[in-house]
């Protein structure tokens, strides 16, 4: 077997057999396939697909790539979400911590940003002291003390995947539907959770742009979870415009905070009451009150516990960029569209996300948002405020922008588009 004639296979739109998916996965894991070889075979399938057998494999390789984890020993349920990535979706932050307050358990294993959307685990390592990287007895105690953990995946947990995402977000193989699925199934399935609540985004700030294709991607999923004994749902939810009114790291955390206080934006609340409710009912707890554990303060109580657990300190000053841009309103009007891509790559620009998997993330980089689709502006209000340490990224994020917003004379008809379009099961 060779790297390259598993590459042309897939070239030539051919089926790749089990034995090429064991051996490349196998392989690329022990350093034998290099990184220009798995490159060239990512954009193959990204190009030509592949079929429900080939994916499946291809799932099933990455998790015998490494080791599988148990949570039998938990006196909880497990429950977790997974979501395929967009702009301002600080989701995971609040929702941890709210489905463990109502009695599960949340082992939330998160990545970094790809692309033009903001990683989990970039986000919370703003928070002074905070740790991504729990050994496995380190996440078990975390989980079984505070009854959630938002983590990396370790080392031996779908090492094929580590190596494979980080090589996507710079290859642009990111938006490839086979891999997504068996990147998130893989360390999903091989986590060892119970239950599985997957948010797959769909609009200009998503990896998927249809509703079509977040469907193909939902479906995937849900198969190769409930094919695997893990109980899984997929919400298809809107990016069309940034979730909240943050991107960005430390930017996204605070108003992560808001929403544990009970405040905060309604677009992110929303979201994160029913993807609570979809994993509460997944685990058995189908009688727990997720809006009551918000309002009681017991939400934010775990998330006290869970930071300080891994190493955080909950009370510690944000980082906040030392250079700001404005951008203000043209003209006056009912704003009807704030577009998330234009969103996320702007922030990605001023330093909120990577262009090399080596690279290093500002934390206090981002975009903040001063009206949402549906509001009325004045001319000259502040629209946006730019953030970032190194202010000659601000010519380049400004080019993002034009085009990224529209606004309507007075008194035009809005109508908002649902946060949950679709739930496949």
């Amino acid at each position: 077997m060779d790297a390259i004639s598993v590459i042309r296979t897939k070239r030539d739109r051919g089926e790749l057999s089990p034995e090429q998916i064991d051996w490349v996965i196998d392989a690329y894991t022990r350093g034998e396939v290099a990184d220009e070889q798995m490159s060239a075979l990512a954009m193959a399938i990204l190009l030509n697909g592949m079929n429900r057998t080939e994916i499946a494999r291809w799932t099933a390789a990455m998790i015998a790539s490494g080791e599988r984890m148990s949570f039998g020993a938990l006196s909880r349920p497990t429950t977790d979400k997974h979501s395929t990535g967009g702009v301002g979706d600080k989701i995971t932050l609040p929702l941890a911590p709210l489905v463990a307050a109502c009695g599960a358990a949340v082992p939330q294993l998160s990545g970094r940003g790809l692309g033009h959307t903001g990683g989990t685990l970039d986000k919370l390592e703003s928070i002074p002291g905070w740790r991504a990287l729990l050994s496995n007895a380190e996440m078990l105690d975390v989980l079984d003390t505070t009854g959630a953990v938002i983590c990396a995946a370790g080392d031996g947990l779908a090492p094929a995947d580590k190596k494979l995402y980080a090589l996507r977000d710079v290859t642009g193989t990111v938006e490839a539907i086979p891999l997504i699925a068996s990147s998130i199934m893989s360390k999903k399935i091989a986590e060892g959770t119970g239950a599985l609540v997957l948010d797959v985004k769909v609009g200009s700030g998503a990896f998927m742009k249809t509703i079509e294709d977040a469907r193909e991607l939902a479906s995937t999923m849900v198969a190769l979870g409930t094919d695997s004994g893990v109980r899984t749902v997929a919400l298809l939810t809107d990016m069309s415009t940034p979730l909240g009114l943050t991107a960005g790291n430390a930017l996204e955390v605070r108003e992560s905070v808001e929403v544990l206080a009970g405040g905060g934006p309604k677009d992110v609340t929303d979201l994160t009451l029913a993807l609570a409710r979809e994993m509460l009912d997944a685990a058995g707890l189908k009688d727990a009150d997720p809006e009551k554990a918000l309002a009681d303060g017991s939400a934010m109580d775990v998330w006290r516990r869970m930071i300080s657990a891994q190493g955080g300190d909950p009370d510690a000053p944000l980082p906040v960029a030392r250079e700001q841009h404005v951008v203000t309103a043209p003209s006056s009007g009912v704003l009807t569209r704030m577009d998330a891509y234009g969103v996320g790559v702007a922030a990605w620009r001023l330093g909120a996300g990577r262009a090399r998997k080596e690279d290093p993330v500002q934390a206090g980089a981002g975009v903040e948002l001063h009206a949402k689709p549906g509001d009325t502006v004045t001319e000259g209000q502040p629209l946006l405020t730019l953030h970032t340490d190194t202010p000659e990224k601000f010519e380049y994020a400004l080019k993002a922008l034009p085009g990224a917003y529209d606004i309507a004379p007075a008194g035009t008809p809005f109508t908002a588009t649902p946060v949950v379009r679709e739930r496949i099961a």
